[in-house]
């Protein structure tokens, strides 16, 4: 994907769970952004994206991308950045209502997430990019709460969605054109005063 791709990614994960909402009969939105923003008030979901790394198993493997052109070679990048994007789901807030009604909203969200754990098509350039439920501890939630110290706590769930890559701007370098494809086969001939 291009630099736009943790935007296209967000986006794409905000639209699976903004269809959980309609098919959970809520008429709210989900929200992207940190959960102190003003904006988030009223939202039934905040999106977050909290951390993101580099993934580890993929940091030295290239990156093939199909060819816009019909019957053409994949494209291969060879120093594309692989990322690991993790986000928090949390519940959001109404005025005059408790958390009770947006839990029912967050299992829609999990379970519409857990059936369909795959983002492609054309929102993410044709990637295959996988979500999954991540576990964290008491420890590493409060770490993430802690950024936000005028808000109180409320129910969340975190995931990984990976990969997410990031080419480089400039265009790879096309493959060599094979010139010889006859290969030479021959007996090899051991050196004089060599033992056999």
């Amino acid at each position: 994907m291009s630099a736009e791709a943790i935007y296209r990614v967000t986006n794409a994960l905000r639209a699976c769970l903004q269809r959980a909402l309609d098919d959970a009969d809520d008429p709210g939105s989900v929200f992207i952004g940190p959960l102190d923003d003003p904006d988030a008030q009223g939202a039934s979901l905040v999106l977050f994206l909290y951390r993101m790394t580099p993934n580890p198993s993929l940091r030295n493997s290239g990156h093939r991308v199909a060819s816009e052109l019909p019957d053409a070679a994949p494209i291969a990048y060879l120093d594309a950045l692989p990322l690991d994007l993790y986000y928090l789901i949390t519940v959001g807030t109404r005025l005059g209502t408790g958390e009770e009604p947006l839990l029912r909203v967050l299992g829609y969200a999990i379970r519409a997430l857990n059936d369909d754990p795959v983002i492609t098509g054309e929102a993410v350039a044709q990637e295959l990019v996988r979500v999954s439920m991540e576990a964290l501890t008491t420890e590493e939630i409060s770490r993430i709460w802690a950024l936000f110290p005028t808000v109180n706590y409320r129910t969340s769930v975190a995931y990984l969605v990976s990969p997410v890559w990031i080419d480089p701007a400039r265009s790879p370098t096309p493959p060599r054109a094979v010139l010889h494809d006859q290969p030479r086969v021959g007996l090899l001939r051991r050196p004089p005063g060599t033992a056999s």
